[in-house]
């Protein structure tokens, strides 16, 4: 097992050096390599059959609740970002520009899309015009650019991949429903498929969307303790209904502004898997996203029948997963560290004498367990462990949360936390202020994640001024 031993020794120790195991898998698994644009990322193959499978599972959900997909131009005029104010003033440090076309000065400039609110708008105002256009319920996959400043793969990079929802109704309530709705679907896909434990909760005023009256989100929390933010769902209440002039005629034949939300996920969530469930030997896939659920690695592969055996099991198998099966002349040693590496949650072993007892070996990625499995139940047992794995790393992603969550009453008591445990989530009481958001951050080095949906009453009075408390908030640093 030399060459397993050397393989993983690649990798620097997340105990060692959290960001640098982050790199070392991101690159060793084939997941991205870096492009001579700085700041941007080339997604391999296998990195993007990862997001292939997350959009499938997404884009399914989004149609069950009755949205449709769109495509809108990637090119924003810069008049038509400026109709509204917040917006605009929030996105313009991030934001690129196309200033010439072949050679020539643009008579107008245009942005590359940071996100596409404007575009939905400028599209609405055109189509809308009876209540019984209502409501419009669509998405767009895409790509958008903002600049900047500090990349990671996956986690922050100039352009990136997502989805985004764009959605009208005629009421304030409907337009709230939504953004709930699509708020709890992405934290049901977080939970179910990607086995990550999330916090469903609302931002802060200071920490809101541009141009949003409320902003949902849910967050995680990572193995090193810092918060990522897997999704937000936006309320616009109708600020871009009337900066664009989207109006319909109600049943009273009474003219009326939209009500709008947006929401989307993004190529983050491939960061927030590794650093949820990976380990010093390399990822850890839920079987929902992973795109090899079982690798077949023949041994002897050069004993008669071996091969054979190993082919009619792939095309049994493929019938129910995905399947890969691995004849290289590599050793088995070679061949077990690389899959360990990328995370395929189970490995199946056949050799001659497993051919002969009618039996193959089935071993997990995450405890590496062994079953000796007969063949004839393969495809239970593969079924059942597949389960059974995507549960265990659940349970061990939410004890890693609740052994990092420390309930604070005093600005103290969290700088003492964090120095004793490390970091993690903090909850403590709020005043609402904003001035005591901004003085628990530069005072302890944790801020304001969400104000969570699931409130607490750990005192009454706010961790920082001690004033009466309006809300529980959960702190930390975050990705």
């Amino acid at each position: 097992m030399a060459e397993q031993k050397k393989m993983v020794e690649e990798i620097t120790s997340m105990e060692v050096d959290f960001a640098q195991w982050y790199t070392d898998i991101v690159k060793k698994a084939d997941l991205i390599d870096y492009s001579s644009v700085k700041g941007c990322m080339v997604i391999r193959p296998y990195g993007y059959a990862v997001w292939e499978n997350i959009q499938k599972i997404l884009d399914a959900r989004f149609k069950e609740t009755g949205h449709e997909n769109v495509y809108m131009p990637m090119f924003i005029p810069e008049s038509l970002l400026q109709k509204e104010k917040d917006h605009v003033e929030g996105f313009a440090p991030e934001v690129a520009w196309v200033t010439h076309g072949g050679s020539e000065p643009l008579a107008e400039k245009l942005c590359v899309r940071p996100t596409s609110e404007t575009l939905f708008c400028e599209h609405y105002a055109n189509i809308v015009h009876s209540y019984r256009d209502l409501p419009k319920l669509y998405n767009q996959w895409c790509s958008v650019v903002r600049w900047e400043k500090t990349t990671r793969p996956f986690l922050r990079s100039r352009e990136f991949l997502w989805q985004e929802g764009h959605t009208i109704h005629a009421t304030a309530q409907e337009a709230v429903e939504e953004t709930e709705r699509m708020l709890n679907l992405y934290a049901d896909f977080c939970e179910q498929e990607l086995c990550m434990p999330v916090v469903r909760g609302k931002k802060t005023e200071s920490d809101k969307f541009a141009g949003a009256e409320d902003t949902y989100c849910i967050e995680a929390l990572m193995h090193d303790g810092k918060a990522l933010q897997a999704g937000t769902s936006h309320y616009f209440g109708d600020g871009f209904a009337k900066a664009f002039g989207i109006q319909f005629t109600d049943k009273n034949n009474t003219l009326q502004y939209v009500h709008q939300t947006s929401w989307g996920m993004t190529t983050r969530l491939i960061g927030a898997v590794i650093m949820s469930h990976g380990d010093n030997n390399g990822l850890v896939l839920p079987p929902a996203v992973a795109p090899i659920q079982v690798v077949i690695l023949p041994i002897a592969q050069h004993k008669p029948g071996v091969l054979d055996k190993a082919y009619e099991l792939k095309a049994r198998l493929a019938k129910s997963f995905r399947i890969k099966l691995d004849d290289s002349d590599n050793s088995p040693g070679w061949k077990f560290s690389e899959y360990e590496m990328k995370g395929v949650p189970l490995r199946l072993e056949i050799g001659p004498k497993d051919i002969e007892k009618g039996q193959c070996v089935l071993v997990r990625r995450d405890t590496r367990e062994k079953y000796f499995v007969p063949l004839e139940d393969l495809e239970t047992e593969i079924d059942r462990l597949l389960k059974e794995l995507a549960k265990s790393l659940y349970e061990k992603a939410l004890a890693n949360r609740e052994r990092r969550t420390y309930v604070c009453r005093t600005l103290d008591e969290i700088t003492t936390a964090l120095a004793e445990n490390g970091d993690g989530f903090v909850k403590a009481m709020w005043c609402g202020d904003e001035a005591c958001e901004d003085a628990v951050k530069e005072k302890t080095g944790v801020g304001s994640r969400c104000i969570p949906f699931a409130q607490e009453q750990l005192s009454d009075v706010c961790v920082c001024c001690g004033k009466p408390a309006k809300h529980m908030v959960y702190w930390g640093k975050a990705y």
